[in-house]
């Protein structure tokens, strides 16, 4: 039998309030501050990613957990409309719905996150014949959901057995902590692994760290030194396919052999909220349709960069043909 998806995604799912841009330092003292901006928006990394790829063309379902709240009921109803399945967004009576919001201020945010729900997540969320009936399964905010974390190289394991392909974007991690141990576990499972410049060397520094020897990533905030291509290379050493999202300076991707690197399309950004899900959805969603690497890495970099068109993560997000047609035209102009 065919699988029923093309994509499950699991991962988080909230309201973004997004407001910007911020022309000086956050004030307190009951200080109100005005900007220009101000979006009420579907976010969180997962439902981002699940919509992109549903507007790439892909049957996608989205597997999670929400409260029982207006605020889950807009996640629901919003993933819903972009054409993502919602059979498997549980809804919890007593805990609340995530919820953040999104300063931004000259093309950075600061990213300020309730948790709700997140930290309950566990591996009871994502049903089974999901897992056996899509052909990939990806996993977002690997740190902001510890229960789910720990079942997380379980749950790709079942996936794989199933002849379903994997992938993983970890997202920050608040902590700093960037978990060694349970990293090595879930990326021995992961077939792509999707993080930014930033995650991506603190997930090297944390990889290349000796469980036995008790040492700790370095500290929260401290960019770990290094080349962006020795840390995709080191993340690529322990099995997978490393792809990783470099903002205004494209991305690059590493086999643990090969290094390939693209510049993407030059865009004025509204905001870059999301772009990094909407770029993992078109890298999936390419790779899915037999694209190679270097033509999926591209692709990718074009739905990241379209996304930001408007604000919010999913208003913008390019369609299949919209996305090709900005590769056309990128590759004319390079002749």
């Amino acid at each position: 039998m065919p699988p029923t998806f093309d994509l499950l995604v699991i991962g988080d799912a909230n309201p973004d309030v997004i407001l910007g841009p911020l022309d000086a330092p956050l004030a307190f003292d009951q200080r109100e501050q005005l900007v220009g901006t101000g979006v009420l928006t579907l976010g969180g990394s997962g439902a981002i990613m699940a919509c992109g790829a549903a507007r790439l063309g892909l049957r996608v379902a989205f597997a999670g957990l929400v409260g029982d709240d207006d605020a889950g009921r807009y996640v629901r109803d919003t993933l819903a409309a972009r054409g993502v399945d919602t059979a498997a967004l549980r809804m919890d009576p007593g805990l609340p719905t995530p919820l953040t919001v999104v300063i931004t201020r000259e093309g950075d945010r600061a990213i300020l996150t309730a948790p709700g729900t997140l930290a309950a997540t566990t591996a009871e969320d994502v049903p089974e014949r999901l897992l056996t009936g899509s052909r990939h399964v990806h996993a977002a905010s690997y740190f902001l959901m510890p229960e789910l974390a720990g079942a997380l190289p379980g749950l790709f394991r079942t996936a794989r057995a199933h002849g379903a392909t994997t992938s993983l974007d970890t997202n920050d991690d608040p902590t700093g902590r960037w978990d060694p141990a349970g990293l090595a576990a879930v990326l021995a499972e992961t077939g792509i692994l999707l993080p930014n410049a930033h995650e991506a060397r603190h997930l090297a520094a944390g990889a290349a760290l000796s469980p036995r020897a008790g040492a700790l990533s370095p500290r929260a905030g401290a960019e770990p030194a290094g080349s962006l291509e020795t840390a995709a290379a080191a993340l690529a050493a322990r099995g997978p396919l490393v792809v990783v999202k470099n903002g205004a300076d494209g991305a690059l991707c590493h086999d643990g052999r090969t290094l390939v690197t693209t510049a993407g399309i030059v865009v004025t950004p509204a905001d870059t909220v999301g772009a990094g899900d909407s770029f993992d959805a078109g890298f999936v969603a390419a790779t899915l349709n037999g694209m190679p690497v270097e033509g999926a890495l591209e692709f990718a970099a074009v739905c990241g960069a379209l996304s930001t068109r408007a604000h919010g993560g999913t208003t913008a997000q390019p369609t299949w043909d919209e996305a090709a047609a900005h590769i056309t035209r990128n590759g004319e102009n390079r002749r």
